[in-house]
């Protein structure tokens, strides 16, 4: 009697369930909207990349002060750490011995003169009488070996008294140069002039320095292309251009900037890199020998291609970006990456100017997805000093 019932409930859920199938089928067929995201333009532009290498600083001159003849240390006649004349005497050695040595010599040069005075009168009194037979030319000869030698031996007590006087000379030390000078190395009553107290000082020309530093080899190569080709290589003129900035120990900029006025013969095989020295103008005196400081060299790249760092992937050594393309669809598309330049990144391949690279929403889209792009302006916080 309740069977008509029973079979009729059960059409009513079959069909309510058919109708929920059906209703969830046409909502999986419904299409997301597009993922929105933010783009920028591959650009092509002349940059200027500053790369830096850590240098040593030396004086224009650094001229070490030595005492050139042996001796108690007698006096010190300037002020450590300012500055000196050229010409100023700056120590004396114990001279007694030498001014001996002079009178010495001086001694021996009078004997040699007074022998020489003997044997050229023997030798012009021979001379006429020997012309007249009066004495046999063996007596000549005799007379004439005896002059010869008398004059040598002049000359020889005249040169050891030379030498005498400039190693008396030698106890009055003086600065050779205009410069500042450095804290002595020996103190008044010291033994100088032989090991160990050699060098006593070092007198440094400083309104002028020089900053020498190692350049990688392939560095070399971009640097020197930089430079005026139209010149020889070896011209010095090819590098006058003063472009090179030096960055002091505090960050701070050199007033002067340089210009590179040696580079090496060759490369040093065991660490690839190349001896550079640079000349910096330093009329303060501000920067002092021995300082670490970095050179800043100036790298131009011409027409390069240049995205922020922030878009690239890099997964295993393989790097990428998502390009999107005329029909919003992003594409995966494999690049070579140059250098870092701030928050750039120089592009070697893979890209072109003018591709649209997607900048935000990189985590939200996929190969062969369409996205609604919208450029927007990369601000680089990297800014040509």
């Amino acid at each position: 009697m309740n069977k008509p019932n029973l079979t009729k409930s059960r059409l009513i859920v079959a069909f309510m369930i058919a109708f929920s199938l059906f209703g969830c089928r046409q909502t999986g067929v419904k299409q997301m909207p597009p993922v929105n995201v933010e783009v920028v333009n591959v650009k092509q532009q002349n940059i200027v990349e500053k790369v830096d290498f850590v240098g040593e600083v030396s004086g224009y001159q650094d001229i070490s002060i030595r005492a050139r003849v042996p001796g108690y240390l007698e006096g010190v006649h300037f002020k450590e750490g300012f500055p000196v004349k050229k010409g100023q005497l700056l120590y004396t050695v114990d001279k007694q011995v030498y001014e001996a040595e002079v009178a010495a010599k001086q001694s021996l040069l009078a004997e040699a003169r007074s022998q020489f005075a003997k044997a050229k009168s023997d030798f012009d009194r021979y001379k006429p009488l020997a012309e007249s037979n009066a004495v046999s030319m063996a007596d000549l000869d005799a007379a004439k070996l005896q002059f010869d030698a008398a004059t040598s031996m002049v000359e020889a007590a005249e040169a050891n008294l030379e030498i005498a006087k400039i190693n008396l000379s030698y106890t009055q030390i003086k600065s050779p140069i205009d410069g500042i000078i450095g804290k002595s190395q020996a103190d008044v009553g010291e033994l100088v002039g032989q090991y160990p107290i050699v060098v006593l000082n070092t007198v440094s020309k400083m309104d002028e320095i020089f900053v020498e530093f190692f350049l990688p080899e392939n560095q070399y190569l971009r640097v020197i292309k930089m430079a005026d080709n139209s010149k020889d290589i070896f011209d010095a003129s090819r590098y006058l251009k003063e472009d090179m900035e030096l960055v002091l120990a505090d960050g701070s900029i050199h007033d002067y900037k340089g210009s590179v006025t040696f580079i090496d013969r060759g490369v040093n095989s065991n660490t690839g890199t190349i001896l550079v020295q640079t000349h910096f103008k330093n009329p303060d005196r501000i920067v002092r020998p021995g300082q670490y400081a970095k050179v800043r060299i100036p790298i131009e790249h011409k027409n390069a291609l240049l995205v922020p760092q922030k878009c690239i992937k890099e997964l295993q050594g393989q790097y990428s970006v998502f390009v999107v393309n005329p029909e919003n669809k992003v594409e995966t598309r494999q690049i070579t990456p140059g250098n870092k330049i701030g928050d750039l990144w120089l592009i070697k391949d893979g890209l072109l100017a003018g591709d649209r690279i997607i900048s935000e929403g990189i985590q939200k889209v996929k190969n062969d997805m369409v996205v609604n792009p919208t450029v927007v302006e990369f601000n680089s916080q990297y800014h040509e000093q």
